[in-house]
């Protein structure tokens, strides 16, 4: 599978927006360059049409979040904004793939803020700090940085190049993804991926090969993706607690699944469907669920 083939993933080294954390210190110089505000809240964005719409008046550089810069030089922001939003999760498969992580990176740092008016050391309010890429405690100057949420999301496979998919009782009827799980603390990407396998689908996994990430700022997780080969396919049994049911398919059977509509894809905004139409080796139409 292709990294490019990810909606949200990184299409390259580079992908078109510079961070430029330098001037997330230096207001002075970031307020000569040229801008764009995108306003979100409630984790959406503001639209217009199918992009994403941009004010180009000057900001105030101590209310908004500086993203980065583009290739023109121009300062990209975003701020806490009101009125109607369009859900990033319904948006987002529409975007070009330079505003889909505008729209990403600006909705998890605002997500952020939201969630952290407080420091967690003493209790006291804080302010956003270095451009909007930082919290400052106002008691002890004490700065607070945004995290990410690791998970891992596993595409698990056979020696026949059958796909293994799970479902939970509380998804759609039908509806099968691949298995994931957030990373633990002192684990590697690659002992999460082996542990999350073998508890929600009962496979050892002999080979483990990495896909690619994609973020996925609900609120604040990225998802690194893996393909697990299994040792033993026969043992595939799901956990009854987590994962209600899991299902082996070949292409064929696949096919003939997604066709009758007895099995219900992943939404194409997401990882999970983007690995599994690089497995089938073409795009996939047809339903698809949220939850």
């Amino acid at each position: 599978m292709r990294r490019e083939d990810l909606l949200l993933a990184a299409t390259s080294v580079n992908p078109g927006l510079d961070r430029a954390a330098h001037l997330r210190i230096d207001l002075a110089a970031l307020a000569a360059y040229p801008s764009k505000t995108l306003d979100v809240a409630r984790g959406g964005v503001r639209t217009q049409g199918e992009i994403l719409y941009f004010s180009e008046a000057s900001p105030d550089l101590d209310a908004v979040i500086f993203l980065g810069l583009d290739s023109d030089g121009v300062a990209y922001f975003a701020q806490s904004g009101e009125g109607d939003f369009t859900s990033l999760r319904e948006a987002v498969s529409q975007f070009p793939a330079f505003e889909r992580l505008i729209a990403a990176h600006a909705v998890a740092l605002m997500n952020w803020h939201e969630s952290h008016p407080h420091c967690p050391r003493c209790g006291s309010p804080t302010v956003m700090s270095s451009a909007g890429n930082a919290r400052l405690c106002e008691k002890d100057q004490r700065e607070l940085y945004p995290r990410t949420d690791s998970a891992v999301i596993v595409l698990v496979k056979d020696s026949d190049d059958r796909i293994l998919l799970g479902r939970q009782a509380s998804w759609p009827v039908g509806r099968y993804s691949t298995f994931a799980g957030f990373v633990e603390p002192g684990e590697s990407f690659e002992s999460a991926v082996e542990r999350e396998v073998r508890e929600e689908c009962g496979i050892v996994s002999e080979q483990i090969n990495y896909l690619g990430s994609q973020p996925w700022p609900f609120p604040a997780s990225i998802m690194v993706a893996f393909e697990a080969i299994a040792k033993d396919p026969s043992q595939a049994l799901a956990d009854g607690v987590e994962i209600e049911r899991v299902e082996w398919f070949s292409r064929a059977q696949f096919k003939e699944a997604t066709d009758s509509g007895r099995l219900v894809l992943p939404p194409s905004i997401s990882i999970a469907r983007r690995m599994i139409e690089g497995w089938y080796g073409e795009v996939l139409t047809g339903g698809e669920a949220w939850r």
